[in-house]
């Protein structure tokens, strides 16, 4: 359960910073245009995180099993 912990804060945080560059250096047309895209993945990626951890307490730890 630790690693898809540990790659969630690893993608939000590169996803964070990505925002924050743009937000420094970028003009607005651009911030709003290439600085939504990095929110929702990362939004995106906390969720996935959140559906994985459940999945594992509910005992799938191998969805590869299943096919």
């Amino acid at each position: 359960m630790i690693a898809p912990i540990v790659i969630t804060v690893l993608v939000v945080l590169y996803y964070l910073f990505y925002f924050g560059f743009l937000m420094a250096f970028v003009p607005l047309v651009l911030k709003i245009l290439f600085g939504i895209i990095p929110l929702l993945l990362a939004g995106l990626m906390i969720y996935v995180c959140v559906q994985r951890i459940l999945e594992i307490k509910e005992g799938e730890e191998d969805d590869l099993g299943k096919y």
